[in-house]
C-alpha cells in the first residue's frame, strides 16, 4: 500500500523535485512554478520508486533460496539439502535448523542486514544439516566461510546495542 503523499511547493526550489519518507507519508519538494498536473506526475513517479525500494529491502524466500544454493555449491560441494528455508519471526536468535527435518529459518529482522552477514547466518544453519551441535567438526565447515569472524563480530555488536546475548 502506497504511502499518502504530501506536495511541498517552495519559490526557492528552481529545478529539481526531490521525495523523502517522512513519519510515513511521502514528501514531494517541488518549484512554486510547476503546475498540478506535472506535480501530480512527480508523485506517481516518486511513490512508484519508493515502493520498489521497500520491496527490494523485503524479505524473501527467494532470495534466501538462491543464496543457500550458490553457498552449499561454492562451500560444501553442492551435497547439503535442506526441507525448506525460510524467514521468520525471531526475537533472540539470528537463525535455526531443525537437524531432523531439515528446516532452514533465519530472523526476519536478518533481512536487513549486508549480504555478507546474512551468507554467514546461512553458512551457519546449513552446517547444522551435518552436525547437529557445534563441536569442531561443525566450526570447520562453518569456518569454510571466509567472512565467519567479521560476521560474528558484526551480529555480536548488534547483540549488544540491542542488549541481548549473542546466538544463532
Amino acid at each position: 500500500m502506497p504511502p499518502p503523499i504530501r506536495i511541498v511547493a517552495s519559490r526557492r526550489r528552481r529545478r529539481t523535485v526531490a521525495a523523502r519518507l517522512r513519519a510515513g507519508v511521502l514528501e514531494l519538494l517541488v518549484p512554486d512554478w510547476m503546475s498540478h498536473a506535472e506535480r501530480q506526475r512527480w508523485a506517481e513517479v516518486m511513490s512508484r520508486r519508493l515502493q520498489r525500494r521497500v520491496a527490494r529491502a523485503l524479505p524473501s524466500d527467494e532470495r534466501l533460496a538462491g543464496r543457500a544454493q550458490a553457498l552449499n555449491e561454492k562451500h560444501f560441494g553442492g551435497r547439503l539439502r535442506w526441507t525448506s528455508i525460510a524467514f521468520a519471526e525471531m526475537s533472540h536468535l539470528w537463525g535455526s535448523c531443525t537437524f531432523t527435518s531439515g528446516a532452514i529459518r533465519i530472523a526476519k529482522r536478518a533481512g536487513t542486514l549486508p549480504d555478507w552477514v546474512l551468507d554467514y547466518l546461512l553458512v551457519h544453519e546449513m552446517s547444522h544439516l551435518e552436525h547437529s551441535d557445534h563441536g569442531p567438526a561443525f566450526h570447520e565447515l562453518e569456518n569454510r566461510y571466509p567472512l565467519t569472524e567479521r560476521a560474528r563480530g558484526y551480529l555480536m555488536a548488534l547483540d549488544h546495542a540491542a542488549g541481548m546475548g549473542a546466538g544463532t
